[in-house]
Formats: C-alpha cells, sequence, structure tokens
C-alpha cells in the first residue's frame, strides 16, 4: 500500500476514534436519503380511493311480545308488554352488538341480540284442548324462553343520491341468514271445571307441561335499507328484511329504523341513537307430545351507541 494512502486512513481513523464516532456502524449504516427525497417517494404512491370503514354499535332493546310458543305439544298464548316482562324476565332488555365493515360499495356485517324472557299467568292463556273444559293459570310465572339470535350477511350500495354539502340518500340491498337459538320452559297448574248440564264436576290438578331442549335452526333472508344523512352529524335509515321461505321457518320478517346523531373527532366518530325494531317469527317441529314452534312478534323501541371509524 502506497505510503500516502496508508497514512491518510490512518489520519481518519484516527480523527474518528478521537471524536468517537463508530466506524463500522458507520460503515453500515450507508448514506441515508434526504427527508425531502423520503417524501417525494411517498407522494409518488396514490391514497386508497375507497379504504375501510368500520361500524360497532351497542344497544338495547325493551321487547313486547306478542304470539305463541308451543313445548312439548302443548300452546301457550302469549301477551306482555316490555314493563310486565321486567318483573320476570332475568334481563331487563335485548342486548344487541352490531358491527358493520364497508370497503366502496360493498361490506358484511353481523348483529348479535340474546334474552331470556319471564311470563306470569296473568299474561298467558292457555289454549283449551277440549269442549266443555276450562284451564286457568294460578303460578306467579308460567312460561320462561331465552333466546339468541345472531344475523350475518353483505350489504351492496344499489344507488346514491348526493344532495347539498353533506347530505345523501343511498339505497343498499342484503342478503344472509339469522340463527336461531332458544328453549322453553313452562310450568304451572290448571284448575278444571266440566259442567255436564244440571251436574256439575270439578277437579284442581297440577299440570307440568314442558320443558324444552335448545332449538336451533338457520334461516336465509334478503332486503333492502334506505340511508339519508341530512348532515355530516345527523343521520336516519329504515331497513326491512323477510326470510324464511318454507326452507326452516314458515317466514321471518324484520322492520327496524333509527335516528342518529354523531360527535366528530380525528379519525373516528361517536353517535347517540333512537329507534324502533319489530321482529317476527313462524316456525314449528311437528312431533305430538314432543312438537315445538314459535309464532312471535318481538317489538319495541331501541337505544345505544356506535362508533365509527
Amino acid at each position: 500500500m502506497p505510503r500516502l494512502l496508508r497514512s491518510s486512513l490512518v489520519t481518519v481513523a484516527a480523527l474518528a476514534i478521537a471524536s468517537g464516532v463508530d466506524v463500522r456502524r458507520a460503515l453500515a449504516d450507508g448514506p441515508k436519503p434526504a427527508p425531502d427525497a423520503v417524501e417525494a417517494a411517498q407522494a409518488l404512491v396514490p391514497p386508497d380511493p375507497d379504504p375501510w370503514h368500520i361500524s360497532a354499535a351497542l344497544y338495547g332493546w325493551a321487547i313486547n311480545v306478542a304470539g305463541n310458543v308451543t313445548a312439548r305439544g302443548q300452546t301457550i298464548d302469549t301477551n306482555a308488554s316490555f314493563f310486565q316482562l321486567v318483573q320476570q324476565s332475568d334481563s331487563l332488555a335485548g342486548f344487541m352488538g352490531y358491527f358493520e365493515a364497508d370497503k366502496g360499495r360493498a361490506g358484511f356485517y353481523g348483529d348479535l341480540v340474546f334474552t331470556k324472557l319471564g311470563f306470569s299467568a296473568s299474561q298467558l292463556n292457555y289454549r283449551n284442548p277440549i269442549a266443555g273444559l276450562r284451564l286457568t293459570l294460578t303460578t306467579s310465572e308460567a312460561l320462561t324462553f331465552q333466546m339468541y339470535i345472531v344475523e350475518m350477511g353483505g350489504v351492496y350500495e344499489l344507488c346514491k343520491w348526493t344532495g347539498s354539502e353533506g347530505s345523501f340518500t343511498a339505497l343498499d340491498g342484503l342478503a344472509g341468514f339469522r340463527y336461531w337459538n332458544l328453549s322453553a320452559d313452562a310450568y304451572f297448574d290448571a284448575l278444571l271445571n266440566v259442567d255436564f248440564s244440571h251436574l256439575g264436576f270439578e277437579r284442581s290438578l297440577g299440570l307440568e307441561v314442558a320443558k324444552s331442549d335448545a332449538i336451533q335452526w338457520v334461516d336465509p333472508l334478503v332486503g333492502l335499507r334506505l340511508r339519508h344523512q341530512f348532515t355530516p352529524n345527523q343521520a336516519i335509515w329504515v331497513r326491512g328484511d323477510v326470510g324464511g321461505f318454507g326452507l326452516q321457518s314458515s317466514i321471518t320478517w324484520q322492520a327496524v329504523g333509527a335516528y342518529s346523531y354523531a360527535w366528530q373527532f380525528s379519525g373516528y366518530q361517536i353517535a347517540a341513537l333512537i329507534g324502533f325494531r319489530a321482529l317476527g317469527v313462524d316456525y314449528s317441529v311437528p312431533g305430538g307430545a314432543n312438537g315445538f314452534g314459535l309464532n312471535e312478534t318481538l317489538y319495541g323501541p331501541i337505544v345505544g351507541v356506535s362508533f365509527r371509524w
């Protein structure tokens, strides 16, 4: 090695050691691009024109019930308001969770409902199986049924009409399935009165009517949803669907609408919502003493909070 080059390397190394620089690390790291070059390279990558948007909501459903339940072949008519059910039920409302993820015009959603409803004797009417036979319920709690409802599906924006700044109306189509899982327990006493013209006969006995195992089934469904955005903070939407089509349930249907007011934050929003929901089903499993059926309409106000980012 020429003496001049060797002398230069020694001098550079000595200066590096004296200044506290790690020569090996400096050589390994190599040259760094200027900050302006990094920003310029990032600017060349176009942003996603349709980023994912995610919504999640937690809300309660104050359920009123009208219809009938059949367990072990025995049919009991039900008709109770939310306030009547509160006195007999383990859960004060139907608890719901909703999730939706959208990218562009397409997305998917999921919905969960859980409730356990209790009916007192005064809210039930045991169907008379024999003409001339009178049955009177006497216990404080005659029927309870526990219900899980899980709904999943896809949604697609069919058309959209824009209005003034921050305002639009959109129509969505949806298709999916609704999974039902429920069980019913019915226990009561009955007073039987039979009148044979001038000869009266009366007898009282206790009847343990039914304890149903968990019944579960899945219904397909299709529907539409209409959304209207008044301002960036205020919106309203209504939705209807129908399903079953005789594959499992004879029919299942739903109608729901809600108004929301949102508060905007950096990168996300929080909204309060209030609305009304009605859900109906007609499902039966023949089997005589083991038969089961549910012909109910659940309806009432909903209230909750949603998050979107």
